[in-house]
């Protein structure tokens, strides 16, 4: 299995910029699709982006797309996520987790391996 650690949140003014890392351990990180999840307080867990093992192929949701940008090293075993134009909707706590298959999956349950989090806010 694999084990992971987020960094990199915190407060910013919207129209700032944050960038977010995901340092991974254990099992080989190549071997891991990996994906940004956030969640608001009193909301679900909502996808953000995933980006394939070799990180040829990413998949954005639409409320991103176009301000965020997912990237991973695995020579350093740690995925990206670089975050412009932010909004105070994106306020929330954000997650990376890994997914083993390379199936495209969008929701929480297709991950079996997740981080602790990273507060992201945004003020106006």
């Amino acid at each position: 299995q694999v084990q992971l650690v987020e960094s990199g949140g915190g407060l910013v003014q919207a129209g700032g910029s944050l960038r977010l890392s995901c340092a991974a351990s254990g099992r080989t990180f190549s071997s891991y699709a990996m994906g940004w999840f956030r969640q608001a307080p009193g909301k679900e867990r909502e996808f953000v982006v995933r980006i394939s093992r070799s990180g040829g192929s990413t998949y954005y949701a639409d409320s991103v797309k176009g301000r965020f940008t997912i990237s991973r090293d695995n020579a350093k075993s740690t995925v990206y996520l670089q975050m412009n134009s932010l909004k105070p909707e994106d306020t929330a706590v954000y997650y990376c987790a890994a997914q083993p298959s390379g199936t495209v999956t969008t929701t929480p349950p297709g991950y079996p391996y997740w981080g602790q989090g990273t507060q992201v806010t945004v003020s106006s």
